[in-house]
């Protein structure tokens, strides 16, 4: 079954918004996005994400936009925790399953989903390839993820990297709703299952 969203974020940590095309089938996901924000500078973002099953990246490709100029990255996972960033090898990331294009709320949904932390309880810690934006320099960034609690709409999970901690509250099928201090959904398209 595939279900597909369109989801629209303000980004209130880049002052911004991010409009993103998602399509989950079965355990991956594939989705393409647009973001515009002006912290740390103005930038505009497009990228495109694919996945494997479980939700591990396959590929990231980013286009990034400022006063300065125009630069890519096409990050990519082999399926046996290696890396690279536009060819080159990138070691520090080996092992990772998971990008983190940074200002983006969707990059938060593979892990979530992988290990069903929107459902139950549950503490997962990850190593993964963390993109600063706008200027797509690959970073490793070890990031866990906590289930706290229930809620209405799905669960509410504990997002820590170092000495930075935040709640996310993120629906049933695993999108994030609200992050503290990052981002909240502004709309979000009903899920229409396809066979």
């Amino acid at each position: 079954m595939v279900t597909s969203h369109v989801v629209t974020w303000e980004v209130t940590e880049s002052l911004g918004y991010e409009t993103s095309w998602i399509e989950i089938r079965g355990t991956t996901l594939k989705a393409r996005g647009r973001a515009v924000g002006t912290r740390p500078e103005v930038h505009w973002i497009s990228y495109d994400l694919d996945t494997g099953e479980d939700f591990v990246t396959r590929e990231l490709h980013v286009r990034a936009a400022t006063a300065t100029g125009s630069r890519e990255l096409a990050l990519l996972h082999d399926g046996h925790g290696r890396w690279t960033a536009n060819g080159e090898p990138l070691p520090e990331v080996d092992g990772a399953l998971d990008c983190d294009l940074g200002l983006c709320p969707l990059t938060n949904t593979m892990p979530v989903l992988r290990h069903a932390l929107q459902l139950g309880p549950g503490e997962r810690t990850f190593l993964m390839a963390w993109v600063s934006v706008p200027d797509l320099t690959v970073h490793a960034s070890r990031q866990t993820y906590t289930h706290l609690a229930h809620t209405e709409t799905g669960a509410r999970i504990r997002f820590t990297s170092g000495d930075y901690r935040r709640d996310v509250e993120f629906d049933g099928d695993g999108l994030v709703i609200d992050y503290q201090g990052l981002a909240h959904r502004l709309s979000l398209s009903p899920g229409r299952p396809r066979p």
